[in-house]
């Protein structure tokens, strides 16, 4: 007599992240879970560095997740490219996405607001990056992020108005219901540090207000969401549109996740930032 065993089930995979950050002890829990991506997205120096969390591909904001024909560095690709990159990395629709970076919280940010921009929700930004995984003692491998897996199915679906560009900003800056926030530092803001790209004329947007990035965070974390709603509530007042500026759109994108932790919810990142303003001699510069 045949028995007819059950099918197996399959898998449970993850649901989607508790919110826009998550903290090494959730990520841990889960590593390893089907339908979880983790993704380093660092740049410059930490880029493919020799350590990375187990299992985690790569998202080269330097490389293939950038378009190299636009005149600004880390400006977004076209929809079409950038779900092709995706799903060359085995995203799928379905994937939960946790996105950190070598510098702590930095660049990895940049990535989350991508994906949001292209219609993605479920993905998170790891808080304290791969510095606070290391500090709680959790397991790295060796060697740079990589994936050589099967292809995904991730849909790009944009969303119009999460990236802008010079005009909208330029708007945005003669609204009086709008706000541009520049994260850079505040000798860069006024003109008395020199900006790292050559050649660029430093300062600031007029009318732009500066909230360095890295006053968002204590000891390589993010803020508690109070605070942060302190923070964006002394400089914006009663102005719900926020824009978000840097030198080239990353690290704006973590003035986008404290505002979105901050329960903002009208954002926008000038996709260029000031290296795509600076490079236009027509737009005006303010400097001190």
């Amino acid at each position: 007599m045949t028995t007819i065993r059950p099918p197996a089930e399959a898998p449970a995979r993850p649901g989607p992240p508790p919110g826009p950050l998550v903290g090494v002890d959730w990520l841990a829990g889960r590593l390893g879970e089907p339908g979880l991506v983790v993704f380093d997205a660092s740049v410059g120096a930490h880029r493919g560095a020799g350590r990375r969390i187990p299992g985690a591909r790569p998202f080269d904001l330097d490389g293939d997740l950038s378009d190299h024909g636009a005149p600004a560095p880390h400006t977004m690709p076209a929809a079409a490219a950038f779900e092709e990159a995706l799903r060359a990395l085995g995203v799928d629709d379905t994937s939960t996405v946790v996105v950190y970076d070598g510098a702590g919280l930095y660049s990895s940010a940049r990535a989350w607001w991508m994906l949001r921009a292209m219609g993605f929700d479920r993905a998170a930004v790891l808080d304290g990056g791969l510095p606070a995984w290391t500090a709680a003692g959790l397991p790295v491998a060796e060697g740079g992020p990589a994936y050589e897996g099967p292809p995904g199915s991730f849909t790009a679906r944009p969303r119009p108005g999460l990236l802008v560009d010079f005009a909208a900003v330029g708007a945005a800056l003669a609204d009086p219901g709008a706000l541009v926030l520049d994260a850079r530092t505040r000798e860069r803001f006024t003109g008395t540090a020199p900006e790292p790209r050559p050649g660029l004329r430093g300062g600031h947007m007029p009318g732009a207000v500066n909230l360095p990035f890295g006053d968002l965070q204590r000891g390589g974390l993010m803020r508690p969401a109070g605070e942060l709603r302190e923070v964006f509530a002394a400089l914006t007042g009663d102005r719900e549109r926020l824009y978000f500026s840097c030198g080239s759109g990353v690290t704006a994108c973590v003035l986008a996740l404290g505002a979105t932790l901050a329960g903002r919810s009208s954002l926008a990142v000038y996709d260029g930032s000031w290296t795509d303003w600076a490079g236009r001699p027509e737009l005006p510069a303010a400097t001190g």
